[in-house]
């Protein structure tokens, strides 16, 4: 009986010592930054004239938009992004409000 009190009472300390060493003394912090850009649908019918003058030039006649979305980025910068289809192809044009391409 006095061995099995022994025994239990070594147990006991081993398992206490085991979750004191595994204590986090130094707490990892993690940062998580969240990209910023927000899109916004827009109606086809309400693109500024620059804009779809841009799509009607010979570059891009061959293809036809099907949906557009005005993206804001972080640095407050704007672009029309104008998803587009040419048969069975698909693509996205990006547009400022000047109706300039941007790559």
């Amino acid at each position: 009986m006095k061995n099995l009190i022994l025994t239990a009472t070594v147990l006991a300390f081993a398992g206490l010592s085991t979750v004191k060493a595994s204590e986090v003394k130094n707490p990892v912090i993690i940062t998580v930054q969240q990209d910023s850009t927000t899109k916004v649908p827009v109606k086809l019918e309400e693109l500024p004239a620059p804009v779809t003058t841009t799509l009607k030039a010979d570059a891009y006649k061959d293809w036809t938009p099907t949906t557009a979305f005005l993206v804001t980025n972080a640095d407050k910068t704007q672009y029309y992004q104008i998803d587009v289809k040419k048969g069975t192809e698909v693509a996205f044009i990006k547009i400022t409000k000047d109706g300039v391409v941007v790559q």
